[in-house]
């Protein structure tokens, strides 16, 4: 890369790609008839953790930052309630 991106430095993008591979591991394991509904949704939202925590950190007012990490709170918040179904239902 010809400009150096700060946000690869951020120790919550680092723990943000763990959360990607662990949701990917996990929804993996889930029965077939869940590919649309649980993986789906677990996929999705650990997968826009990392691209906001990266255009956040881009962001040059602290008010559009906060807008970003506040969706990305949001998206981690999905992935723990999913989480919970997961759990509940004896999948993993």
């Amino acid at each position: 890369m010809f400009i150096p991106l700060n946000h690869k430095n951020l120790d919550v993008y680092k723990v943000s790609h763990l959360i990607l591979l662990e949701c990917y591991k996990i929804t993996g394991q889930l029965p077939p008839e869940e590919k649309y509904v649980l993986v789906s949704q677990i996929r999705r939202a650990s997968i826009l953790v990392k691209p906001n925590i990266a255009e956040g950190a881009s962001r040059k007012s602290i008010a559009e930052r906060k807008r970003f990490y506040g969706v990305t709170r949001s998206s981690v918040v999905e992935i723990d309630s999913a989480k919970e179904a997961v759990v509940d239902l004896k999948y993993v």
